[in-house]
């Protein structure tokens, strides 16, 4: 009786883990499209070397309903090698981004919690 005990609190404790561990850093939470200027694509990093990209997004402030413009700062990572060489031929120019959001970074994956996984646009 003992032992099937501790079986099965084992057994939920790592189901719970895994779980932990899919819905932090394997889910995809949300999917969108961002326009910007990109400003840089790098790779970079110490062990594991990503890419990480910056795009400026200009916009009109609404909080203070002024017609001041704000810009807004978009920081992603890139997972596909052709696609960062696309991007990093593509700086000062205006882009619209597909990304997807995860709840957690993975060293591997990037620093980032955007990733983005394709180019809409580039004018």
């Amino acid at each position: 009786m003992k032992r099937k005990i501790i079986w099965i609190t084992s057994l939920v404790a790592v189901l719970a883990l895994a779980a932990f561990i899919y819905f932090k850093f394997y889910f995809v939470f949300g999917e969108g499209v961002k326009a910007g200027e990109l400003n840089f694509v790098v790779y970079k990093g110490y062990i594991f070397k990503t890419y990480e990209g910056k795009a400026i997004q200009a916009g009109f402030n609404a909080k203070n309903k002024t017609t001041a413009i704000q810009s807004y700062e978009f920081e992603f990572s890139i997972t596909d090698k052709e696609l960062a060489d696309s991007l990093m031929r593509c700086g000062g120019k205006t882009v619209e981004l597909h990304y997807k959001e995860y709840l957690g970074t993975l060293p591997w994956r990037g620093q980032q919690k955007y990733i983005v996984d394709e180019i809409l646009a580039v004018r």
